[in-house]
């Protein structure tokens, strides 16, 4: 297997030595940009990136800026670095397709397994993972989701939402362990976070949205086999 590309993304030079030393002692190739427009142009000419690191402030063109414009045209995973903990920063994240968020200061171990889950569950270690359930069809390793033979456009946070929901089946969830399977943290923020996922999800769905059905005081359930 090529090894995984990570573009690192911090105005601080002594942050990008810190994340990389740690991220290619995993066997990592990483790339670093310390600016946004630089990390914009890394981006395009790197046509294979697996994931991306990037911290919210920095000059030129903040985190946010390069995160929209990179959604734009690429689903790759994600992760914020910030030195906020505003939980309204979070929810524009989520909003806007970020993956992971991880507070300044942290661990780097912490980082890099948040970095190894991600690329494990887009199923680049299990490339003939497919999961399928009333006309819902996951193909982890071309991180593609169909109904009824039609691709569905999801965020990498939504296609990992309706994979954990197909891989428990039958199962009531709750929210909690919904946040900590899902978003792989303990997420210390608003639980509708999940509530505005899984409403956007229902309705990219259409009539396979009433598959996910809500536990009341609880959490979610999914049943592929039942239709009201």
């Amino acid at each position: 297997m090529d090894t995984l590309k990570i573009l690192v993304v911090d105005d601080e030079s002594r942050m990008r030595k810190l994340v990389k030393d740690f991220l290619t002692k995993k066997n990592f190739q990483v790339l670093e940009a310390g600016n946004g427009e630089e990390a914009m142009d890394i981006f395009y000419e790197e046509k294979d990136i697996a994931l991306i690191i990037l911290d919210v402030m920095m000059p030129k063109m903040d985190g946010w800026e390069v995160c929209r414009e990179i959604r734009k045209n690429s689903k790759v995973p994600i992760i914020m670095l910030t030195a906020r903990s505003d939980e309204r920063d979070e929810l524009l994240g989520f909003d806007l397709g970020v993956d992971e968020y991880i507070s300044k200061p942290f661990s780097p171990k912490i980082l890099v397994a948040r970095v190894e889950a991600i690329l494990r569950r887009t199923g680049q270690n299990n490339p003939e993972d497919v999961i399928s359930a009333g006309g819902i069809v996951i193909d982890k390793a071309a991180h593609l989701a169909t109904v009824d033979g039609k691709p569905m456009e999801l965020s990498f946070k939504e296609f990992e939402l309706l994979t954990y929901f197909l891989e428990n089946q039958g199962i009531a969830l709750s929210r909690e362990k919904i946040l900590n399977s899902v978003w792989n943290y303990d997420y210390f923020g608003d639980a509708r976070t999940i509530d505005t996922h899984v409403k956007k999800l229902r309705s990219k769905m259409g009539d396979k949205g009433e598959y996910i059905k809500t536990v009341w005081g609880m959490g979610y359930k999914f049943n592929g086999e039942l239709m009201k």
